[in-house]
């Protein structure tokens, strides 16, 4: 593999130690000098009683320095309930299918080949306590598919929510109804009605069929399960 000129990394490293530009350096880098492209996503898990001091993420970032890779996207989660620390690393733009594991630090981006998300957090999205700053709208030009079944409303309404997140105009949404209704507000929420009009297939649970038309009337044109 020393002649290899492209390498692309996608991995999870359990229990083991932390990727950072050193370790990448030492095990893969220095053994491919022809590499000239090198693309990577990696997410090291570790139990927060085998590290010796929690890193910081400014800390493992700094490794990357000179790292050749001209951006590099990075955060840290600290999970106290189930005592584990989750640190993921990736270079920028995305280029893969699947973005997994998505928590309240996410930074956002644009990530045009991303398919599939999943969700994970102790703690439900924070709200953003400045309602009027501006940040970066997530974009998911080709996501086709959300399962936010047995999830916070916050995340329901973190992917409805227009100046949030940017939908293609065909997707498939599966969710409770409770959840969904208070996400929008007992659909009412103008925030949400741009994103809710992509939706072409909704999978509910537990809605009794009393309430079918009133969430006809805020998802038109879209067929319900």
């Amino acid at each position: 593999m020393s002649n290899l000129e492209e390498l692309c990394l996608n991995f999870v490293n359990s229990y083991g130690p932390i990727i950072d530009s050193g370790n990448l350096k030492e095990n893969i880098l220095n053994h491919m000098r022809k590499l000239n492209k090198f693309t990577f996503n990696i997410r090291s898990i570790n139990a927060l009683t085998e590290l010796g001091h929690l890193p910081l993420d400014k800390d493992i970032q700094s490794t990357f320095w000179n790292f050749k890779n001209k951006e590099i996207i990075s955060y840290i989660d600290y999970f106290e309930k189930s005592a584990l620390f989750n640190y993921h690393i990736y270079s920028y733009p995305y280029r893969w299918t699947c973005y997994d594991n998505i928590t309240n630090n996410f930074p956002g981006g644009i990530f045009r080949c991303v398919r599939e998300i999943s969700l994970y957090d102790e703690h439900p999205f924070e709200h953003n306590p400045n309602p009027e700053a501006e940040f970066l709208i997530v974009r998911y030009s080709h996501l086709t598919e959300i399962d936010l079944v047995e999830t916070d409303e916050c995340y329901v309404e973190e992917f409805l929510n227009n100046i949030k997140t940017y939908l293609s105009n065909d997707v498939y949404l599966s969710v409770d109804y409770d959840t969904l209704e208070k996400a929008t507000d007992d659909f009412t929420k103008d925030a949400t009605r741009i994103n809710s009009s992509k939706i072409i297939g909704l999978i509910v649970s537990d809605i009794e069929s009393r309430f079918v038309p009133k969430v006809k009337g805020y998802f038109p044109g879209t067929r319900i399960c």
